[in-house]
């Protein structure tokens, strides 16, 4: 079952998309979007890792400013999302993650899931929040760098991403070698069917290694 729900922070009142599994939760997923807010996309994301036995609940993070901000993979959308998640900053982000994982605590070990924009808050709230993360191409993570990990880590980029090059992607492994990190033949937002750099193979693959690392991660609810 999926459904809106009504998420209390410490900056107001949000919304946020939960998706809930059909058999008793394996542990539970803050998914956080790219910069083009909750949409289908991200809506389908949740779905998915429902499929796949976790309660996976997505903030809407841009309700602080605008109520249903779902953008296109277009240029106006970009430049609107940018605009968005620069006004939004990463610590107020942080805060709502760290209510949606309050609100799943109930449902076992909680981790953070993170695309794009949400690759780097993710890995913030592994740094800053204690919160095994997955990130997917977080390219604004290479300025935080220096922070230390506090949880299992989890790296996915393409190999073709141009906003992450190869020295970006190797300062990663310098700097986090506890972390678990892979590359693929691919491009910038390769896990989304909506984008021209969708890579079909490398999704599936990336979905496969972040479960196994969630079964390893994630404690189950029962």
């Amino acid at each position: 079952m999926s459904q809106w729900l009504s998420l209390e922070t410490p900056t107001g009142r949000i919304r946020a998309w939960r998706a809930d599994p059909a058999i008793p939760p394996k542990g539970a997923l803050v998914v956080v979007q790219e910069i083009f807010g909750v949409n289908a996309h991200i809506r389908a994301v949740c779905t998915e890792f429902a499929a796949h036995g976790y309660v996976a609940l997505a903030p809407a993070f841009f309700d602080h400013f605008e109520h249903d901000v779902q953008l296109a993979y277009d240029a106006d959308g970009v430049r609107r999302g940018k605009d968005l998640v620069d006004r939004l900053g990463f610590e107020r982000a942080l805060e709502d993650i760290a209510a949606a994982a309050a609100v799943l605590q109930a449902d076992g070990g909680v981790g953070v899931v993170g695309y794009c924009w949400g690759g780097t808050a993710a890995y913030l709230a592994n740094t800053r929040l204690s919160l095994p993360a997955v990130s997917y191409y977080g390219a604004r993570t290479a300025q935080f760098i220096d922070e230390a990990l506090d949880a299992p880590m989890l790296f996915h980029f393409g190999e073709h991403d141009p906003s992450i090059p190869a020295s970006v992607v190797d300062l990663h492994r310098e700097r986090h070698p506890e972390a678990e990190l892979h590359v693929y033949p691919a491009g910038h937002g390769f896990n989304c069917d909506q984008r021209d750099d969708y890579h079909r193979t490398s999704a599936e693959l990336a979905l496969e290694r972040t479960l196994s690392f969630l079964r390893r991660a994630l404690r189950p609810a029962y």
